[in-house]
């Protein structure tokens, strides 16, 4: 797919280049769905170099649905004896404290996580410094949406398959960080 030029392109590039600089993590979680009371079954995080820092299976308070299993591949079994989310969390924390956090649809994982915490009655009080791959990538990509007003979304498999990049959008917590990595240097003309 050829993706046109536009006005703005060189100012997305020149971003991407800015948040490689500043060396951030990329995660990304698998969940129960999509709505208020979902969770998180697996969450990942990738360094800046492509090594992953971390990659753990989470047990949800409820089951895991079956539409949903269909989509990453994770079940009940896989995540029986896996912890908590709280658990996971006081594990995960130390290594996103000071860091920059790349994530595609940030607005949505970031939710997942104060969720997945917030279902065990604990108070969710992280802020993190974030940065939004897919709203980058939509302006990247130039394409208007009218009914939104706003650059069109595509979802990470799209944004990747546009940049001929070969990792696959498996649906699985560290496969979709690294697919998240390579786009946001794919955006920034480097070569990873």
């Amino acid at each position: 797919m050829t993706i046109l030029t536009h006005p703005y392109r060189q100012q997305v590039i020149e971003k991407a280049r800015q948040w490689l600089s500043e060396k951030p993590v990329f995660i990304d979680t698998e969940t129960t769905g999509l709505d208020k009371t979902a969770e998180i079954v697996e969450i990942a995080v990738i360094d800046d170099d492509g090594s992953t820092l971390f990659e753990s299976f989470v047990k949800p308070f409820k089951p895991i649905p079956p539409d949903l299993t269909a989509i990453h591949g994770i079940d009940n079994q896989m995540v029986a004896k896996a912890p908590t989310f709280p658990v996971v969390w006081a594990n995960l924390r130390g290594l996103l404290l000071n860091r920059k956090i790349a994530v595609y649809n940030a607005e949505f994982d970031l939710r997942m996580m104060r969720q997945s915490y917030e279902i065990y009655k604990l108070v969710w009080k992280e802020r993190f410094a974030t940065f939004d791959i897919m709203q980058l990538y939509a302006a990247f990509r130039g394409e208007w949406d009218t009914t939104r007003r706003a650059y069109r979304f595509f979802k990470l498999e799209e944004a990747g398959r546009s940049f001929q990049i070969p990792l696959p959008n498996s649906h699985r917590a560290a496969d979709d960080a690294r697919l998240t990595r390579a786009l946001l240097h794919a955006i920034a003309g480097i070569n990873d």
